[in-house]
């Protein structure tokens, strides 16, 4: 593909070359692994999945989005990262789950298919590319009216700097370094700014905590470093 309207080049060479280990759960993404039924549960409590038509905005190798089919949705992934969705694809093959993997970006697919999902996930990827506001207005476009849009991010403040990239990369090493740009992580009101100018009403946010130590995780009210926000598109379209 060479129409990336959205994208960093570096950014994708970057998971392309960590693709071979999204489902190793003791590897690179280790941290993904663990808190995946978390962000599961935390969607599925929002919205009903079964039978949902649901989308998966930067899926990678395809965590959320087979989780999200192992719970009844109609999961569509899309990545722009033809080795990560390489991974994916074959993954269906051993778990037997079924998702529609595309190599598209959320702007493109909006143009495409406007109002065609009852939810949208995207989660652990906005600060990973250059113009988060405009993948807010695609999940807007993206969903049909009433639909929900979940987004997972990381705040920006000194204390997310030592814990999501000091900590995280360098001496704890649960991230290859270089994973994260601390100028691109987005405050909650940022988000919330975001999501308002696309035409989503967001809610609070809340935190998500997690201890590499006893690898436990949980929902906190603590949103300085991880946190997560809902944002529903109006059930009658003012378009």
């Amino acid at each position: 593909m060479t129409d990336l309207p959205n994208a960093d080049p570096r950014e994708l060479a970057k998971f392309g070359e960590l693709a071979h280990a999204w489902w190793d759960p003791n590897g690179e993404f280790r941290p993904l692994h663990e808190i995946n039924p978390l962000r599961l549960d935390w969607i599925a409590r929002e919205i009903d999945l079964a039978g949902k038509a649901v989308l998966d905005v930067g899926c990678g190798g395809g965590l959320l989005a087979e989780g999200l089919a192992a719970r009844g949705a109609r999961a569509t992934g899309i990545d722009l990262s033809e080795k990560s969705l390489g991974v994916a694809r074959l993954h269906l093959l051993e778990s037997g789950l079924a998702v529609d993997y595309r190599q598209v970006s959320a702007e493109q697919l909006a143009g495409e298919l406007p109002g065609h999902f009852d939810a949208v996930a995207c989660l652990e990827m906005l600060e990973h590319v250059p113009d988060p506001q405009s993948t807010l207005k695609a999940c807007r476009q993206l969903l049909k009216p009433g639909g929900k849009a979940f987004f997972a991010t990381l705040n920006r403040n000194p204390k997310a700097f030592l814990l999501a990239v000091v900590g995280a990369e360098y001496l704890l090493k649960l991230l290859p370094a270089g994973t994260h740009d601390y100028a691109r992580f987005i405050k909650p009101s940022e988000l919330a700014r975001y999501c308002r100018v696309a035409g989503l009403e967001p809610e609070h946010p809340v935190g998500l905590r997690y201890n590499p130590f006893t690898r436990a995780c949980a929902l906190s009210r603590d949103t300085s470093v991880n946190y997560l926000m809902v944002a529903a598109r109006e059930p009658e379209d003012k378009a």
